[in-house]
């Protein structure tokens, strides 16, 4: 095996088809590597020490471009169509020979490294860069072995990213330039034309999402977790702005992960080793445990500075909003060094809802918490996207449908199982809006949704009266320490009843208008879990 910063001529990666390179770098340090991406010209240190780096033409993933090998061991499991799209194999073996190829007189960063904290289930993953920071930022985001480990590191599946590559469409199959491959027959991903790091990131969750759910019996899932004194773990799905992060990241429980994990017979572990949060308009005040995180080892992408200084102006949205930010897990004070917990006892479905429609705490049953797992419902507002002005339903399946190889109701029946199994309760969070709609209401106070979280997760929720949701069929508590009992039932809220049901129906209406893609693959107990729209709420 490679030693720790071995530069050689000889590049060790001839199992990858990859016979020649100027240099090869193994395993570098963060330190070493952030000495590399400085004199590379990749980026700039900033007055905490991190590392600022750009993206280039992609300041985000590219979905359309992400595609799957379709062969015979693919073809009839995965669910092929918008979010899964097929290339060939000999597609795939070309670009691969040519990526190999362009090699030849390049510098390359390899890294090996882990994808998932429980050993049993663990993905050994080597990945081959040109960039020294891509390689800075796999050492963040994935899981780092020991040095014992690293001695007999044998890689199950392989990454190959060169941001320089550009693919040829007409000749190799690909929609554009840029593109991620992923082969499950060769285990391998391959990544070019972009320098978005999230490539490599979503490419391994991915192939997670499907070699888990399917060959091993665990439910990946795009959500937080983390876990309380007595050993009580918490798992938290949510689409952009419900406050995943802000709601999981609490100081008296220790955080397993913020975005990906998986949930096997005995545990819920972290596939990461790392965090990937959004810094646009980043203060100590709203998340200091990120704030704080952005030191040295850390890396900024698509940032900029304040006039004449080395300080990062979060602020800064003139190459994009999705400005981000990668770090090692331990930045984080309260996280579990093994990144991995008992089986959860709760789990929490946010969702900010700006149509004002759904209660700020519900509990479902197992049909519900299937048919709003498949559903991953939030809605947009104002400002969110260019040209919202009302509030928009937004549905993403198992709230992360762009990285599903599988169709969604085989990661739904998989949850309703576990759920049954071992007697956890699924409630369902409206972060979003109460006494009327966007515009008319108020956004739910934090204050009053940590309450019912904390109400929920000391079982305080468990032996108080409930009724039902005349529309949406979900069980509201009638009382909740620390939170006012009128505002509990969100039709209580509204002034005009009438434009509550209205209201409820119309969203309701919108629930069963997104799940028809589905429901030729759902079974009774996750239909039965649908809204009824009615006249009354």
């Amino acid at each position: 095996m490679q030693e720790f910063g071995l530069k050689s001529s000889k590049s060790g990666l001839e199992d990858l088809g990859i016979k020649q390179v100027k240099e090869a770098h193994w395993n570098l340090s963060p330190a070493e590597l952030t000495e590399e991406a400085v004199k590379n010209g990749e980026g700039t240190i900033t007055d905490t020490g991190a590392l600022m780096a750009d993206t280039g033409e992609f300041t985000g993933r590219s979905p359309q471009d992400k595609f799957t090998v379709k062969d015979e061991k693919t073809q009839d499991t995965v669910w092929w169509g918008d979010i899964n799209f097929p290339i060939s194999s000999e597609n795939f073996d070309a670009l691969h020979q040519k990526m190999a190829a362009f090699l030849a007189d390049k510098k390359v960063y390899v890294r090996d490294m882990h994808a998932g904290a429980h050993s049993k289930y663990r993905l050994n993953v080597r990945v081959v860069n040109t960039q020294a920071w891509h390689n800075m930022f796999c050492y963040n985001m994935f899981l780092r072995p020991t040095e014992e480990e690293y001695k007999n590191f044998q890689p199950n599946f392989t990454i190959i990213n060169i941001p320089e590559f550009k693919a040829n469409p007409a000749e190799d199959g690909t929609r554009q330039e840029n593109f991620t491959i992923v082969n499950f027959t060769k285990r391998m991903i391959l990544i070019g034309g972009t320098g978005y790091a999230g490539e490599m990131k979503k490419g391994i969750f991915s192939v997670l999402n499907y070699t888990l759910p399917h060959e091993e019996g665990v439910l990946s899932m795009h959500c937080s977790a983390n876990v309380g004194e007595k050993g009580d773990t918490a798992v938290f799905f949510g689409l952009s702005g419900t406050g995943k992060t802000t709601l999981s990241a609490d100081p008296n429980r220790g955080l397993i992960g913020d975005d990906e994990h998986g949930w096997s017979d005995d545990k819920v572990f972290n596939f990461e080793g790392g965090c990937y949060a959004k810094v646009i308009d980043l203060t100590r005040e709203k998340e200091p445990q990120i704030y704080d995180a952005i030191r040295f080892g850390a890396i900024v992408e698509n940032t900029r500075f304040q006039e004449g200084s080395r300080s990062v102006n979060y602020e800064d949205a003139s190459v994009t909003q999705n400005t981000r930010t990668s770090y090692p897990i331990h930045h984080i004070d309260n996280a579990l060094p093994q990144s991995i917990a008992e089986p959860p006892k709760n789990i929490f479905f946010l969702t900010a809802d700006a149509f004002g429609v759904l209660p700020p705490v519900s509990k479902l049953t197992p049909g519900q918490a299937m048919y709003h797992f498949i559903s991953g419902y939030t809605a947009k507002v104002a400002g969110t996207e260019v040209g919202i002005k009302d509030p928009v339903p937004s549905f993403s399946a198992c709230f992360g449908a762009a990285f599903l190889p599988l169709h969604p109701t085989k990661y739904a029946e998989m949850l309703g199982k576990k759920m049954k199994e071992q007697n956890v309760n699924v409630w369902l969070i409206n972060t979003g809006w109460t006494g009327g709609p966007f515009g008319v209401g108020a956004r739910m106070k934090l204050p009053y949704t940590r309450a019912m979280i904390t109400a929920a997760l000391n079982g305080e929720l468990d032996n108080v009266d409930y009724v039902q949701h005349n529309i949406f069929g979900v069980s509201m508590p009638t009382t909740c320490p620390n939170v006012p009992d009128e505002v509990l039932s969100p039709r209580n809220t509204w002034k005009d009843k009438e434009a509550y049901d209205a209201k409820a129906n119309h969203l309701a209406s919108e629930f069963v208008k997104n799940f028809a893609q589905y429901a030729d693959f759902a079974n009774e107990e996750i239909m039965a879990g649908a809204p009824k729209a009615s006249a009354d709420a």
